[in-house]
């Protein structure tokens, strides 16, 4: 007897909660030890002080050395972050690009790259990757863009505020961050297994099909490239593992999709911020697609004369 629709939803509930009950509790954790050591970092006046380290960089992007700040903060924290360090500094349109696309290829990267660690990339390579793909943006950017480079002195290191100012931020920022992602988490786990069941991520990945050949991505990454693109790494994480834990997708096949998504993820509320505070929508979308399909052609290059000259090590 055909199980009812009904049968079928309730299945796939209760197959797509323990998964991601089990990713929110992973990441709670990774989020509140990061936050934590962020947290220490500024109370020590750190951040500003690596900011002022890598200013000669900032300056071959076309960048006053205290936008090394907002990028240092975006590293290792968040957009949200970034954009705070951002509206205090006297940017035009023209630097803000600049910069903001510098810091959506390689935000938040310790929590993203334990994502993307997990679901089987190499977390030296997607650290390496993001960062690099950062300054060649920057730098490329700089030179290709109409206008002028901002020419600004460094600011010097301020002094940091009260550990309990700091202890109360860090707890509700990140009691936010909780419940937010434990929220998206368990809905996006539940929705993927109900689209799965019924068939509408088959239909996704054919529509998707011509997209996802230029960028060099399988099709059937399509649903997981929309996840990334909508909510980001850290939020489609549940997704992303379960899919690949369930052999949905191969090592192989995440492997090219995290190439793409390291670089070009959460490209709706995140390029709808950085927009707001001036950068242009635009050159933040397609200077990233740019070198994230490059990114994916050479991965595919590379896996290709693995293949071809160490068949034995290729699984």
């Amino acid at each position: 007897m055909e199980e009812s629709v009904l049968d079928r939803g309730k299945k796939a509930v209760k197959e797509a909660l323990p998964g991601a009950l089990k990713t929110c509790w992973w990441l709670i954790k990774v989020t509140t030890g990061i936050s934590l050591a962020i947290l220490l970092l500024k109370f020590f006046n750190i951040l500003p002080w690596f900011s002022n380290l890598i200013q000669p960089l900032f300056d071959l992007a076309g960048l006053p050395g205290e936008a090394a700040l907002a990028y240092v903060t975006g590293y290792f924290v968040n957009v949200y972050s970034a954009i705070a360090v951002i509206a205090t500094l006297d940017l035009d349109i023209r630097a803000i690009t600049i910069l903001s696309v510098m810091i959506l290829c390689s935000h938040n990267i310790i929590t993203e790259t334990a994502v993307q660690k997990k679901t089987g990339s190499s977390a030296i390579r997607m650290i390496l990757i993001r960062t690099i793909s950062a300054f060649f943006l920057g730098f490329t950017l700089n030179l290709i863009m109409p206008g002028e480079p901002v020419r600004q002195a460094a600011s010097g290191l301020s002094e940091a505020p009260a550990i309990s100012v700091l202890l109360k931020d860090w707890f509700y920022s990140t009691g936010e961050v909780i419940i937010k992602m434990t929220v998206l988490i368990i809905t996006l786990s539940v929705m993927q297994r109900l689209l799965s069941e019924f068939g509408v991520i088959r239909w996704i990945s054919k529509a998707l099909r011509p997209l996802m050949t230029l960028f060099g991505l399988p099709a059937k990454c399509s649903f997981l490239w929309i996840i990334a693109n909508i909510l980001g790494l850290a939020y489609g994480a549940a997704v992303m593992i379960d899919e690949y834990n369930r052999g949905k997708v191969s090592k192989r096949e995440i492997d090219l999709l995290n190439h793409h998504i390291g670089i070009s993820h959460s490209n709706l509320e995140d390029l709808l911020l950085l927009a707001s505070v001036g950068g242009m929508f635009l050159w933040m979308l397609l200077s990233r697609w740019v070198v994230s399909c490059l990114l994916v052609w050479e991965l595919r290059l590379e896996m290709a004369i693995r293949k071809k000259y160490l068949p034995l090590s290729v699984n």
